[in-house]
């Protein structure tokens, strides 16, 4: 069983990000960064895991699901990760710290790491990378054997140190007991009055303790957020991996580049994506779909065989073989059964629409149970709401409503009855019967037009 442990740091408010919302909290890929972290900790195998927060700290407790500590002042990332002593004194086994600004941090490497410091078998493990432009990174020194000397910030560096190009990550796994031992020990006299992680490595190494650094081969996986320039590369490397991902398990992207999915949808096998399609949240898709160009997809549930181009659906659950038309929107706490067909220009709102219902063109209908082999003329509308309170239409089995109807709720149009074109219903239609609610036509003969 894993004895891993990880610490998060979140405490940052990430002044180059130049917002009010914690660095931690930016989206990537469609969720905060910090949580990608966290999906990457749990992968793992981190039998635990502890954020540490403090600017924007509550909005961080509620975006996670975490332990958390808080960092009331934020003195640097030893002073950080020694706010974690009181939940980990008298702990056994290894804990790993994280950057709660790395998203693009995977389970693999966090366990070629953690695998790497148990079987090296030192105190501290240091996560370093091999970039082309070190520059503004601290600096790896290694010995002439390429075992680990020391970490030199690059304002101390000396010019050939400097020309060095493995660079400390920021990530590392202790052996708890020494960490909190040699942290105890961390003093602040810098410019900054800080109190650094790093420096735990020197006070370990001079006392004789084995210091270990394990490098990746793909220094991307490593790279932290500090900027908006950062965050939107940091999107397009997760999506790329989202969409290889997707079309190695048989999913087509017509064109990856112009496709933007995020990082917990789920899609399957043989579904067709055209371009500029966004498919958000935690949307799951069927299989042998047709969607796109142009449609947005947040929070939906998808079945087998849907088609559908330039449509907007968010937090809505859509059966097996439907089909959706041109400038459809499909609003919250909607259900489209099997083989229901929206036609083009057509809003639902927080109704059920029954299997093989049809739904033609130029309507809208809201807060409505619509039942199955109903056809709703094109032009029909719920009336659902009358200036204070919403109300619901029922729609029977087989029911037919006649073009450009208005159905007035509360109302119910029982099964197979027929509703004339044209009509506003304000009452209840009984089964098999037949309701007009309009004007007889009155013809005037001879009108002449006094404005002419």
């Amino acid at each position: 069983m894993s004895d891993l442990v990880t610490v998060i740091l979140a405490a940052g408010k990430g002044t180059r990000m130049k917002s009010k919302l914690p660095k931690v909290l930016h989206k990537v890929a469609g969720k905060p960064m910090v949580n990608h972290v966290l999906d990457a900790a749990k992968a793992a195998g981190a039998v635990r895991n502890i954020v540490v927060t403090g600017f924007g700290g509550e909005m961080v407790r509620q975006a996670i699901d975490a332990e958390c500590v808080e960092q009331k002042e934020q003195l640097g990332t030893g002073h950080a990760v020694l706010q974690t002593k009181e939940l980990l004194e008298g702990t056994d086994g290894v804990v790993m710290v994280l950057c709660g600004d790395t998203p693009l941090l995977t389970g693999e490497l966090l366990t070629s790491l953690y695998e790497a410091h148990k079987r090296i078998g030192g105190v501290a493990t240091v996560l370093t990378a091999i970039v082309p432009n070190p520059k503004g990174y601290g600096r790896v020194i290694r010995r002439p054997d390429e075992t680990f000397l020391k970490i030199v910030e690059e304002k101390d560096a000396t010019e050939e140190e400097q020309r060095v190009k493995e660079i400390n990550s920021g990530i590392y796994c202790f052996n708890i007991k020494e960490l909190f031992s040699a942290l105890s020990e961390v003093k602040n006299d810098n410019a900054q009055g800080e109190y650094y992680l790093p420096d735990v490595l020197e006070i370990l190494g001079a006392k004789g303790e084995k210091i270990a650094a394990y490098a990746t081969k793909n220094y991307d996986l490593t790279l932290g957020i500090n900027s908006r320039a950062q965050l939107a590369a940091a999107e397009k490397i997760l999506r790329k991996r989202k969409n290889d991902e997707l079309m190695a398990d048989g999913v087509t992207l017509m064109d990856p580049d112009t496709t933007f999915i995020d990082a917990d949808v789920k899609i399957g096998r043989d579904t067709v994506i055209y371009p500029f399609t966004w498919i958000e949240g935690n949307t799951v898709i069927g299989e042998d779909c047709e969607l796109g160009p142009n449609i947005r997809l947040q929070n939906a549930t998808l079945g087998n065989g849907v088609t559908g181009q330039f449509t907007y659906v968010h937090d809505a659950v859509i059966d097996d073989n439907v089909t959706l038309g041109q400038f459809v929107h499909i609003r919250p706490d909607s259900h489209l059964m099997s083989g229901v067909k929206i036609g083009n220009f057509v809003e639902v709102k927080n109704s059920n629409v029954g299997n093989n219902t049809k739904l033609p063109h130029l309507s809208y209908i809201g807060d409505s149970d619509i039942g199955d082999d109903v056809n709703m003329g094109c032009g029909t509308i719920t009336v659902n709401y009358d200036g204070k309170k919403k109300f619901r239409t029922k729609v029977g089995d087989r029911a037919f409503v006649g073009c450009n109807s208005n159905l007035v709720a509360p109302v119910e149009v029982e099964d197979d009855a027929y509703i004339g074109a044209g009509s506003t219903i304000t009452e209840n239609v009984p089964k098999s019967s037949l309701a007009l609610g309009r004007a007889r036509q009155v013809n005037i003969h001879e009108w002449n037009d006094k404005r002419k």
